[in-house]
């Protein structure tokens, strides 16, 4: 374990992935070494653990997850299936539990971080099975979750499992990136498409008896200019009157995950409001209320997210009249354009 002044030494001293990870390589024991090099100076630099102030490891955080990406570009690694092959390339994404990477094919690949969280993963491959027999049949859902195509099965003691999902790439972000580029909070008309659909990705979950279990900012994926979102992040999900198989720092839980009792489709709909009132503008006064009467203490007295949807509809009536559409765009956090 690296302490914070071991870490940044390292990562500010490297001029390339090679300083840090060695030479490029496909020796299988080098690179398990370089992963656990890599984890045990990202879980030391990580945000949760320095705090929101510490903007030298946060930095150093950033140049970590650039080196390391750089590096698995250039030793592109094999990961087979019983019925495919995919050639793994750069990192796409961090999560709370797995990395996804872009492939050489139309897919990507979510590979998790530590084998002992490996029954996360498998929990993802359920409930997005199920929620794709549904969308099957249910097709104007399909837009609002990822895709799975294949996925490793169960792996030998120490291997890491690995989804193979459709991807989600070009024009998609975080609803986390959206918060950053507007610090002050969003038009109460802009958030109103995101939830909207938010709603129906929950409620159509629902219908299944699946709870998502961590909708949050970094699993709420849109699409700026198409007015798209994806609820991803379905390592948690359970189903409803079931405990959450893990809970992340990084999530603010209602009150019965904290106190360990079992979780219900109501759980998801406190933590969708409570993302709605991180997301809006202060002045956004009749849309906060309405998050705030979602988000009650005790689950029985939360409405359903089927329910939500014409009431939530009602109440942008009520505000906006007929609905149109409306143009969305992401200033630039560089440049402030």
């Amino acid at each position: 374990m690296f302490t914070r002044q071991e870490a940044l030494d390292q990562v500010e001293r490297a001029t390339s992935p090679t300083d840090l990870f060695g030479p490029p390589t496909t020796d299988a024991d080098l690179r398990k070494g370089a992963r656990r090099h890599y984890r045990g100076l990202a879980a030391v630099l990580h945000p949760d653990v320095v705090g929101p102030a510490d903007r030298r490891a946060h930095a150093a955080s950033a140049e970590l997850t650039r080196l390391h990406r750089e590096w698995c570009g250039a030793t592109a690694v094999e990961l087979r299936t019983a019925t495919g092959t995919y050639r793994v390339g750069g990192l796409h994404a961090v999560g709370s539990v797995a990395n996804v990477y872009r492939t050489d094919g139309p897919q990507v690949v979510k590979v998790v971080r530590n084998p002992a969280l490996n029954p996360l993963l498998h929990a993802e491959g359920r409930a997005l099975r199920a929620l794709r027999r549904f969308t099957d049949r249910e097709r104007w859902l399909r837009p609002y979750y990822p895709r799975i195509t294949d996925s490793s099965g169960d792996v030998v003691r120490g291997d890491r499992a690995f989804t193979v999902l459709e991807p989600l790439v070009d024009g998609f972000v975080t609803l986390a990136r959206v918060r950053r580029a507007f610090p002050a909070g969003l038009d109460g008309r802009d958030y109103a498409w995101m939830h909207r659909r938010l709603l129906r990705a929950v409620a159509g979950a629902h219908r299944l008896g699946l709870v998502h279990g961590a909708i949050s900012a970094d699993n709420v994926l849109v699409h700026p200019e198409e007015h798209g979102v994806v609820l991803v992040g379905w390592s948690f999900a359970v189903e409803t009157g079931q405990r959450p198989l893990a809970t992340s720092k990084a999530i603010a839980y209602p009150p019965e995950v904290l106190d360990g009792s079992p979780v219900t489709t109501a759980t998801d709909v406190h933590m969708a409001h409570a993302l709605m009132l991180e997301l809006l503008g202060r002045g956004e006064t009749r849309q906060r209320a309405f998050a705030t009467g979602c988000m009650q203490d005790r689950p029985a007295r939360r409405p359903d997210a089927v329910d939500l949807l014409d009431e939530y509809d009602e109440l942008l009536d009520e505000l906006y009249g007929a609905r149109v559409f409306r143009p969305f765009a992401l200033p630039n956090l560089e440049t402030g354009a």
